[in-house]
């Protein structure tokens, strides 16, 4: 079942707010998918800066010497660090296996857990996050254990991130192959193997909406997916397209929902766009860098 929400904002001025529009979108999807929530938001970066997100049930203790700018989020924390150090502290945390790197990238700051939606929102602060675009998801776990790694979205690339309703069918054949050429994965979930899909795609130099136009062909089964990269922001339904879905564009912002009441709330609505994604038709919109 499950329920996405994700928002991309055009006005600059609503920034500080996205924080708050997405966990209102999620809290209306709850009982598609009460097990696990998550979401991913797009806020400042630093030139010459990377950001992990890690998460550790054992707290955010950090090696000595590493001196990093740590930030915590209940059991997650967001740490900020030179480009140049990053080989450092890889190797560092590599030595702590009770820290899990849940995401990587100059802007992307990835969070979930176990819990409705509102429970989760409320543990990352996720209405007081500002940024220009996010993508949350509420899984109901119908094929794998309610577990914080089986949640979404799925990060398998820098500032890149996917959330998914429906199923996928070659999903272990498609991890066969991504995993020869490099991709590693955390989880036996089908939708990690769509985001290692897409990752594989902007590695090879694909653009976002070539990436999601290729992976017609090469994913099978049903499913919609909503993706975020540094600046670009996409949606896919496959060619049969049975996963509701619903969209709503302004001047201000694009927005997506698996429902409409997902929506019903946002600034402007009543005047917005609606309309159902088409099948196999990618949408995609993106920021100046």
């Amino acid at each position: 079942m499950c329920g996405i929400a994700g928002l991309f904002l055009k006005n600059p001025s609503l920034e500080p707010a996205l924080g708050r529009m997405l966990s209102g979108m999620l809290s209306a999807l709850t009982d598609r998918g009460p097990d696990s929530a998550g979401f991913a938001i797009y806020g400042a970066g630093a030139p010459g800066q990377l950001k992990y997100t890690l998460r550790s049930a054992g707290g955010f203790n950090l090696p000595q010497g590493l001196e990093l700018s740590c930030t915590a989020h209940d059991d997650h924390a967001v740490i900020t660090f030179p480009v140049a150090r990053e080989a450092e502290v890889r190797a560092a945390l590599a030595a702590r296996p009770e820290i899990t790197i849940v995401a990587t990238g100059a802007r992307m700051e990835l969070f979930k857990g176990v819990g409705l939606p509102d429970a989760v929102t409320k543990r990352f602060g996720l209405e007081k996050m500002s940024g220009s675009h996010a993508i949350g998801h509420t899984r109901m776990a119908t094929e794998s254990a309610v577990t914080t790694a089986g949640a979404h979205p799925f990060s398998t690339g820098a500032d890149q991130c996917l959330v998914h309703n429906g199923s996928l069918s070659n999903h272990n054949d498609v991890r066969r192959v991504l995993m020869r050429e490099g991709i590693t994965f955390a989880t036996q979930n089908d939708t990690e193997v769509a985001a290692g899909y897409l990752s594989h795609q902007l590695r090879e130099g694909k653009k976002l909406n070539e990436a999601l136009t290729n992976a017609l062909d090469r994913l099978d089964g049903f499913y919609t997916f909503v993706v975020g990269t540094e600046n670009g922001f996409g949606v896919l339904r496959d060619p049969v397209a049975c996963k509701p879905a619903v969209m709503a564009e302004t001047a201000d912002y694009v927005a997506f929902g698996s429902e409409y009441r997902a929506l019903a709330d946002l600034p402007g609505i009543e005047a917005a766009h609606l309309f159902e994604p088409e099948p196999g038709q990618v949408y995609f919109w993106e920021r100046a860098a």
